[in-house]
């Protein structure tokens, strides 16, 4: 059932970083719900409604509001889709993804092109050696 909920998400193409359009269909005290369509719905939580401190969130949305918004998550087990106003920003590296689910841009933090392997550390085990002799 979970796998279910969560593949209606992806078939509609959903994901992290898209900015989506919904109706504002019930304001609780935590946050706002958003109908997406097609049996979607997501949150806005009231940390994600606007930048600073929220007093009172009925004074920031109305039911039958339409809202432009970014998700920042999708739940893979529930499906639940968690939404934002604060950011306006919107991730492109999400688009930019491969076939095999790999980011086309990976970052590596060490030159890998060079074979350099443990010759570092054979330099330096002499003066380590003489080091840990003269400490013990």
């Amino acid at each position: 059932m979970l796998r279910v909920i969560y593949r209606r998400v992806l078939d509609l193409g959903l994901k992290v970083g898209m900015k989506v359009k919904g109706v504002v269909t019930g304001i609780q005290p935590y946050g706002v719900f958003v109908d997406l369509g097609n049996q979607n719905q997501g949150l806005i939580h009231i940390s994600e409604c606007q930048s600073g401190y929220v007093e009172d969130i009925n004074q920031l949305f109305s039911v039958g509001e339409i809202v432009s918004s970014l998700i920042i998550d999708i739940d893979e087990y529930t499906g639940k889709i968690s939404l934002s106003t604060r950011s306006n920003s919107v991730n492109y590296e999400v688009f930019k993804q491969s076939a095999n689910g790999r980011f086309s841009n990976h970052h590596y933090w060490t030159n890998y092109r060079l074979n350099i392997g443990f010759s570092t550390l054979s330099k330096r085990r002499s003066e380590w050696m003489e080091d840990a002799k003269d400490f013990f």
